[in-house]
Order: C-alpha cells, then sequence, then structure tokens
C-alpha cells in the first residue's frame, strides 16, 4: 500500500508509520475542528449546534479514516474494533485521567437526553451486529438513527437558545478554537490541511499498525481494540483534559457522549456502506459487552448528580487499564 513512499519494509519502519499517523492523524484533526468551527459559526450556525455535531465529528474522524482505509485494505476487523474500543476508551480513560486531575462537577450538567440516545444507539448497534455482519442495509439503519439524533439535538439546542438568548458567548467560549473574526483564508487553511492530514495519517497508521499486529502475532481486531483504539481516541482525550482544567464537565461529558454516538451510527454506518463487516465471535464473547459495561457506568453522574472526583478518576482509569490486560 505504500510502496509510492520506496521506503523498506520492517518492524522499525512499521512503528515509524503507526506513530507518525498518529501525530498526522491528531493535527489533522484538531485542523479539521478548527477550521468547520469557525467556518459555521461565520455562517451563523449557533454555536451550540456545532458543538453538539461538528466537534463531536472532528473528533471521530480519525476514526471514520481509519475504518474506511481498514476496509479498502480488506482489514475490517481492524475497522470494528477501533470504533469498539475507542468507545470503551473514551468512557473509562478520556473521562478517568483528567478526573485525576481535576473534579469534574458533572452534577450540574442536565446529559440525560443525550445520555439516552447513546445508550440506546449502543443497544441498537449490537442488536444489528447479531446480524452477522455490517452491510449496507445495517448502515442506513444506523446512518438513520444518527440523523435522527442530530435533529433531535438541533431542535433542542433550538429550544434552549430561545429561553436564554444571553448564552451566545458563554458557548462560543466552550468552542476550543472557536474565533469568529478569524479570516476566511486561515478557516480554508485548516479545512485543507485537516482533509490531507486525515487520510495520509489514517494510511499510515493502519498500514504500520496491521503489520505490528502480524508480527507479533497479534490479530487485527485486537490491535483496532487496543493501539489504534487508544490512539484515535487521543483528541476526545485532549478535548476532555482542556474542558476538566476549565471546570467546563458539560463540554468533557458532551464530548464523550457525542463522540461515542458519531462512532457507533457514523462511522460504522459509513463503513458499511464501502464494505461489508463481518462480526467476529470474540466481539460478542467479551468486547460488546466491556463497552456497553463502560457506557453504565455513567448512569451515576447522569442520573445520581454525583460529581466525577479523582477517586472515580482512578477506578476508571484502573478499569481500563485492566480491559487492556484482557484484551493482551
Amino acid at each position: 500500500m505504500l510502496n509510492w513512499l520506496s521506503i523498506p519494509a520492517g518492524p522499525v519502519t512499521d512503528w515509524a508509520f503507526t506513530i507518525v499517523g498518529l501525530v498526522l492523524l491528531l493535527l489533522a484533526g484538531d485542523s479539521l475542528v478548527k477550521g468547520a468551527v469557525n467556518m459555521s459559526l461565520r455562517l451563523g450556525v449557533p454555536a451550540l449546534i456545532v458543538s453538539l455535531t461538528v466537534v463531536a465529528f472532528g473528533t471521530s474522524a480519525p476514526e471514520l479514516l481509519i475504518a474506511i482505509q481498514a476496509i479498502v485494505d480488506g482489514i475490517p476487523d481492524l475497522a470494528l474494533g477501533n470504533v469498539v474500543g475507542s468507545n470503551t476508551a473514551n468512557v473509562l480513560l478520556v473521562l478517568g485521567v483528567p478526573a485525576m486531575m481535576a473534579v469534574m462537577h458533572t452534577s450540574g450538567c442536565d446529559s440525560r437526553n443525550s445520555y439516552l440516545q447513546m445508550l440506546g444507539g449502543s443497544l441498537l448497534f449490537i442488536a444489528l451486529a447479531y446480524r452477522g455482519v455490517f452491510d449496507w442495509i445495517a448502515g442506513i439503519v444506523l446512518l438513520a438513527a444518527l440523523a435522527a439524533m442530530l435533529v433531535t439535538a438541533a431542535l433542542a439546542a433550538q429550544r434552549h437558545r430561545k429561553e436564554d438568548q444571553a448564552c451566545e458567548e458563554d458557548e462560543l467560549e466552550d468552542l476550543d478554537g472557536a474565533d469568529p473574526d478569524l479570516p476566511w483564508s486561515k478557516i480554508i487553511l485548516f479545512l485543507v490541511l485537516g482533509l490531507i492530514g486525515l487520510p495520509l495519517g489514517a494510511n499510515l497508521l493502519v498500514e504500520g499498525a496491521s503489520n505490528i499486529a502480524r508480527d507479533y502475532g497479534i490479530s487485527d481486531a485486537v490491535i483496532g481494540l487496543t493501539l489504534v483504539a487508544v490512539g484515535t481516541s487521543l483528541p476526545e482525550l485532549a478535548t476532555t483534559v482542556m474542558a476538566a482544567l476549565r471546570r467546563q464537565a458539560d463540554v468533557a461529558i458532551g464530548n464523550v457522549i457525542g463522540s461515542n454516538m458519531f462512532n457507533l451510527l457514523g462511522i460504522i454506518g459509513v463503513a458499511s456502506l464501502v464494505g461489508q463487516i463481518p462480526v467476529k465471535d470474540i466481539f460478542f464473547e467479551r468486547d460488546f459487552w466491556i463497552m456497553l459495561g463502560a457506557t453504565l457506568v455513567l448512569i451515576p453522574f447522569v442520573f445520581f448528580k454525583l460529581d466525577l472526583t479523582r477517586i472515580w478518576g482512578i477506578v476508571l482509569t484502573a478499569l481500563y487499564v485492566t480491559y487492556l490486560f484482557m484484551v493482551l
């Protein structure tokens, strides 16, 4: 796949491809989010809607490119493993690490509706997996569910804005990289860099990670659940760390819920239209249920108004480390 680079294959090269691919994905994903957010603001799209859609999609863009690249390269296990592993990492790692750094006052957030949508999306995803394959039919169902959730979020945002017009400035501050006065030339530059860097980074990461898996006798599914999943969850982690340090718990938990919905419904939905994704037994034996369990872990923080304290951060992170040992 990378013959055009004229670089001989080997363990060192594979690790180099993987690391460079991850860095490119992070930088390109950040560039795409900045460009898309500022373009939306310049066009007059409400900031809250942008945070629920563009930002969540932007931080999930690496997973989308990885999934498509993996299917094109004939390794769909890596695509499915990446999405399932990323959703597990998003809850346990992406919320756990920032909570260890600063208490997140999730008790003041009302994310019940969004959480229920994410839980419903997870159950729909697992139900479709019982068909044995994610094909174009499953893809259409997943994308239709995503569209319905986005419409619901947009309507809720509209109602919220009508009730409190004064929140516009606060919403703008909550969007990382938002600058209503950013010149169009810079917006276009951010978008171009993101659109070029994401596929290149995905190409390098899939090539390096799949070769490493084969060298060590690790299956594509496992490498997707671990190395690639953690790598593509770094944008969410970076966003959540900054939100925790800024005492913006709503942004932190909203980012995780939004990204998880995009992962299950949008990424697998689009990828299923590119090619079929067979579902191996290993996912039913362990990984789907761990992903669902990680989703259920959020119930006390969403419904019972518990804060994500440092103790909870240690517990969530420890659970994720335990999961990694189980997988490997």
